[in-house]
């Protein structure tokens, strides 16, 4: 969800329009910061943090531990705090709301906006989030919140926020100027006024340029734009990040099913969506079954990794099977052994290489129709390529230091490992991706191992066949 930076004070360079320097956290500033909580010295505490902003004191109370996060919260304005409670790691925010009671977290709510509330209240345990809402102040703001919390997880209803200034098309401009008046304090960034019709139906919307240059008089109707861009509250998020980025948009409005108005997404919404999808990708390509960062618990992290590396244990345990059912190829050679390593790791890096450059074509929806077959057969036309390269470089390399026959039989398996390493890095993702299964799992263990157990088959499979040839 959106992470607002915002100044925690200004000093007198700041209000002449300097700027301060990028924060960066040091072990120093840290160490001092922490004597200082031991110590009690507000005073210091506060000077280190006047200049920083939201998210630069989010990264110290990250460090932190539980009570020492806490003392540094209490310090921070009431207008700071929730802007900083937003910036935090989830967990280092869901510990910190144990230590606050029910009012308190509703204190901090008030100050946010609906879909940030509706996130933080949203982690909360559910008798804990209704004592919550029954302490806001605002009833509007409580019922935005409820209304939220209720979409499913991953879906634009989750993601907008309910802040916006909308007009009925038969308004005129200065009565649209009013409203917006009158919806400032509540709408911290306006991009647009929304247009509706009587039963709040979404009908375009009127850029703020072309409201300042219209006559006060002129209606709504006549001045606005109905070829606009918007979701619905089930749309996936993926989808709308991706449609944002495509027409390159920085808010979208969301309808229900009835097509009537009930939110906006910004830019910054979907850039949480982005990174995240990022994040999960990456860990998936690392091996990772669960979304997880340094900061959790020593169970958590392990039972994220464990899954693959089991996968990859018993991939191994299946190599050195077949190891074993050509030993007596290596009996006849046991310089082939030398050479077990590199057949193995090639394989794996072709793999990986292939099914990343299918995994992100996948993820920017470049990969449509023809598309997929000319990815294909072009990633078996690099893989030929490096292929010949690669086993005419250990052809001459392994026929100076050893013998002939031992330097075809790498070369011819290196091409052959390359080639099916370059096909199956291309068809795993897809298939994976045909099955409403994460492709990204394509560039990691998976392939790995799976080009492990089919490059050490061919090896010594045409070891056996060039041997009884020659």
């Amino acid at each position: 969800m959106p992470l607002k930076p915002c100044a925690l004070k200004f000093n007198s360079l700041l209000l002449l329009g300097f700027k301060t320097m990028q924060f960066e956290l040091t072990s120093e500033i840290l160490d001092q910061l922490k004597e200082a909580i031991d110590a009690r010295d507000s005073a210091f505490i506060n000077e280190k943090l006047e200049e920083l902003y939201a998210a630069d004191i989010a990264e110290i109370i990250n460090q932190l531990n539980l009570s020492q996060a806490a003392y540094i919260y209490g310090l921070l304005h009431e207008e700071l705090a929730p802007q900083v409670l937003l910036e935090l790691d989830d967990d280092k925010r869901e510990d910190l709301l144990t230590t606050f009671s029910a009012k308190q977290i509703a204190e901090q709510v008030d100050n946010m906006d609906s879909d940030d509330a509706a996130d933080v209240i949203g982690e909360l345990p559910e008798e804990m989030q209704e004592e919550v809402l029954s302490h806001l102040e605002d009833i509007d703001q409580a019922s935005d919140i409820v209304e939220l919390i209720n979409y499913d997880e991953g879906t634009a209803g989750s993601l907008m926020a309910k802040e916006l200034v909308s007009v009925y098309a038969f308004e005129s401009v200065g009565a649209c100027i009013e409203e917006i008046r009158k919806k400032a304090d509540n709408v911290d960034v306006m991009y647009a006024v929304y247009v509706v019709d009587n039963n709040e139906r979404l009908l375009g919307m009127l850029p703020l340029k072309k409201l300042i240059i219209s006559h006060p008089l002129a209606r709504i109707e006549e001045i606005y734009e109905s070829d606009i861009h918007f979701v619905r509250t089930d749309t996936p998020s993926e989808e709308v990040a991706e449609d944002m980025q495509k027409y390159d948009l920085a808010v979208m409005p969301v309808v229900d099913q009835l097509g009537r108005l009930v939110g906006r997404i910004t830019f910054d919404d979907v850039m949480d969506v982005i990174k995240e999808t990022a994040d999960e990708n990456m860990q998936r390509m690392s091996g990772l079954t669960d979304a997880v960062d340094s900061n959790d618990r020593l169970w958590r992290l392990s039972r994220a990794r464990i899954p693959w590396l089991l996968v990859g244990m018993c991939g191994g345990i299946i190599g050195s099977r077949i190891i074993g059912a050509y030993e007596d190829q290596i009996q006849i050679n046991p310089k082939m052994a030398f050479f077990i390593p590199l057949i193995g790791a090639m394989g794996g890096n072709v793999g990986v290489q292939s099914s990343a450059i299918i995994v992100q074509g996948l993820a920017n929806n470049s990969l449509l129709g023809d598309n997929i077959s000319k990815k294909l057969v072009k990633e078996l036309g690099v893989g030929l390529l490096n292929g010949l390269i690669c086993s005419l470089l250990i052809w001459a390399y392994a026929y100076l230091i050893e013998e002939w026959k031992l330097a075809l039989t790498v070369s011819a398996s290196l091409l052959t490992v390359i080639m099916c390493a370059s096909f199956l890095g291309t068809f795993v993702p897809l298939t994976l991706n045909r099955f409403k299964i994460n492709p990204a799992l394509a560039t990691g263990p998976f392939v790995t191992t799976l080009n492990d157990i089919i490059g050490i088959s061919i090896y010594f499979l045409m070891g056996r066949i060039l041997y009884a040839m020659f």
